[in-house]
C-alpha cells in the first residue's frame, strides 16, 4: 500500500500545470462531444462502436490470430475515417451552435420593438393556453437562426399577423390547416400544414405517458435539426410542452411557458446569468420532466 501511495506521489510530482490543462483541455473536448451527443440516436451508434473497438483489442490481445489482427490493424483507420460521415449530423450542429454564440435570433433581433415582441409572446400563451383547455392538439414552431424554407415550402404560405384567434381557427379540429405545423418568424404566421422530420429518439418511448405521438415526434424533430423552438399542445389531455435541441419539457403552464420563450428569444433579459449556466440549468430542469 505504500508504494502504491508513493508511486501515485511520484506520478503527481511529475505534473506540471502545462500538463494539467492539458488533461483540463482533452476532458472537456469529450465532456462537450457527450453533451452534443446525449440522448440521441447517435449516441446509441457511439457506443456501439465503442463496444466493437473493444472486444477487438481485447480478442487481438489475448488470443494469438495473426490474421485477424492484421484484418483488424487495418481495418480501424478506415472505420476512423467513417466517423465523421457517420457523425455528420451531430458534427454539424455543433459547428452552428459554435457559429451562432453571441447572437440574437433572427426572429426577434435587435431592431424588433420591445412592445410587438411582448404582444406576440402574449398571442402565442393566451393561444395555447386556451388550447390546451379546449385539448385542440397543435404544433407551433417558433424560428430563430436556422432556415425553415425547406418546411415552409410543404404547408400552405400565410404571412399573417400572429394573433390567439389565428391560431385558435387553424388548430380547430377538422379544419383544412389543423394537420401539420405552423411555422412563426417574428410577429408574423409564416405558413401552417407544414410538414415536419419525426424524431427517433427513444426519450417519448421511455415517458410515462404514452398518448405523445406523432405531434410530439415532429416537435423533437424538427429541434433536432434545426435551433427552433416548437410548443406543442397534446389531443388527448391538453399539455403543453416545448422541444428544444432535442429535449423535450413537459407539463408547462401559462406563466412558465410565457418566461421560457422570453428567455429563449431574448437572451438579454437573463445576461446576468452565465451561458454556460443556463444551459446547465435547462437540461436538469428536462430530465426532471422527464423523469415524472
Amino acid at each position: 500500500m505504500a508504494e502504491f501511495l508513493n508511486n501515485i506521489l511520484f506520478i503527481f510530482q511529475r505534473i506540471s500545470w502545462l500538463n494539467a490543462f492539458d488533461i483540463l483541455l482533452v476532458t472537456l473536448i469529450f465532456y462537450s462531444l457527450l453533451y452534443w451527443l446525449r440522448g440521441t440516436q447517435a449516441m446509441i451508434l457511439l457506443r456501439g462502436v465503442i463496444l466493437i473497438v473493444v472486444a477487438l483489442v481485447l480478442i487481438t490481445s489475448l488470443v494469438n490470430l495473426p490474421a485477424f489482427s492484421w484484418l483488424v490493424q487495418n481495418s480501424l483507420p478506415a472505420l476512423l475515417l467513417s466517423v465523421p460521415v457517420i457523425f455528420a449530423p451531430e458534427i454539424r450542429r455543433a459547428l452552428e451552435r459554435i457559429g451562432r454564440a453571441g447572437t440574437l435570433p433572427f426572429a426577434f433581433n435587435k431592431k424588433t420593438n420591445h412592445s410587438e415582441f411582448q404582444q406576440t409572446v402574449r398571442a402565442i400563451v393566451a393561444a395555447a393556453a386556451r388550447l390546451s383547455a379546449r385539448q385542440h392538439g397543435a404544433l407551433i414552431i417558433l424560428q430563430r437562426l436556422d432556415n425553415l424554407d425547406e418546411y415552409i415550402r410543404s404547408g400552405v404560405r400565410m404571412d399573417a399577423a400572429v394573433t390567439p384567434e389565428l391560431l385558435l381557427q387553424i388548430f380547430y379540429p377538422n379544419t383544412p390547416l389543423h394537420d401539420g405545423a405552423v411555422i412563426l418568424s417574428g410577429p408574423k404566421v409564416v405558413a401552417a400544414a407544414c410538414v415536419m422530420p419525426l424524431s427517433s429518439n427513444g426519450i417519448l418511448n421511455r415517458s410515462p405517458e404514452r398518448q405523445m405521438g406523432l405531434r410530439h415526434r415532429a416537435a423533437l424533430g424538427i429541434s433536432e435539426e434545426s435551433d427552433a423552438i416548437a410548443l406543442v399542445v397534446s389531443e388527448e389531455t391538453g399539455a403543453i410542452a416545448i422541444a428544444h435541441a432535442g429535449r423535450m419539457i413537459r407539463r408547462i403552464d401559462s406563466e412558465r411557458l410565457e418566461n421560457m420563450l422570453v428567455a429563449f428569444f431574448r437572451p438579454t433579459a437573463s445576461e446576468r446569468t452565465p451561458a454556460w449556466l443556463r444551459r446547465f440549468m435547462s437540461s436538469n430542469s428536462a430530465h426532471k420532466d422527464e423523469k415524472q
